[in-house]
């Protein structure tokens, strides 16, 4: 049995990972975090990690980039498994994570889907494959609620690529301020936001006289609850270092 800590438990997320986790016999929910009092909950919300009375195996994070630091010095002071679930991190804080992770287990990843995930290892065998025949450009829609573009997750498949092509490439975000043909060593990225879409990512490559496209639509916010759950089941029995679905895929 994995007890659980949700930080974010007031947050629509926060309940999805709840909501997930009464589903399953190998988990359940001790805690929660939140500076939001939620009266109808089953079990008690905390402000901050250092009031929890008692510790959990592993602490799912579904809150906001400001909480970071209070996560990782409890986890750090307690050795406690975290999986970080929120997005807009700093790049200091980034690098906070990688030196957390020195001394506890912590799962970090832009997208806690298993099939977004699964793109992300498939756009990089077709880079592999494909070599510099194939322009790539990379397509993300989200709901008109999302303050962030491109999204974290459209980076994160950018990087993966880009680091099967050595770290060669350049990313051009949109294109109506350049006037110029498109260079050889670009990544397009494009935001689309509209209607309540949860989320969709595609990447294109485009060769002569043939294309070929990658996609992901998600449907609900549950593939990233039921994916952080799993994630917090994966990583609590894990040594101390950065962990991310890759390991997940990876383990199927």
């Amino acid at each position: 049995m994995t007890n659980i800590v949700i930080c974010g438990a007031s947050g629509k997320m926060g309940q999805k990972v709840y909501e997930c986790v009464c589903s399953r016999d190998d988990c359940k929910v001790i805690a929660g975090i939140d500076l939001a009092e939620n009266k109808n909950s089953d079990f008690p919300i905390y402000k901050s990690p250092s009031e929890l009375t008692e510790k959990p195996d592993v602490i799912i994070d579904y809150s906001h980039p400001s909480c970071l630091k209070m996560l990782l010095d409890y986890c750090m002071t307690t050795g406690t498994p975290i999986v970080l679930a929120t997005t807009g991190y700093s790049e200091d804080q980034i690098n906070d994570i990688k030196k957390a992770s020195e001394q506890v287990p912590i799962f970090f990843s832009w997208n806690m889907s298993l099939g977004i995930n699964l793109l992300v290892k498939l756009a990089k065998k077709a880079t592999e494959i494909l070599g510099d025949q194939f322009d790539i450009e990379i397509i993300e829609k989200h709901h008109n609620q999302k303050i962030d573009a491109p999204s974290g997750t459209a980076l994160m498949i950018a990087n993966a690529i880009n680091e099967t092509k050595n770290d060669s490439m350049n990313y051009v975000y949109d294109r109506h301020s350049r006037r110029q043909k498109r260079s050889q060593n670009e990544i397009g990225i494009h935001a689309v936001r509209g209607g309540t879409i949860v989320g969709v990512h595609e990447v294109l490559f485009a060769g002569n006289d043939e294309t070929i496209t990658i996609s992901h639509s998600a449907a609900s916010k549950n593939v990233f609850a039921e994916g952080s759950v799993n994630a917090a089941v994966f990583v609590k029995d894990c040594k101390p270092g950065l962990y991310d679905m890759g390991n997940v895929v990876d383990n199927k």
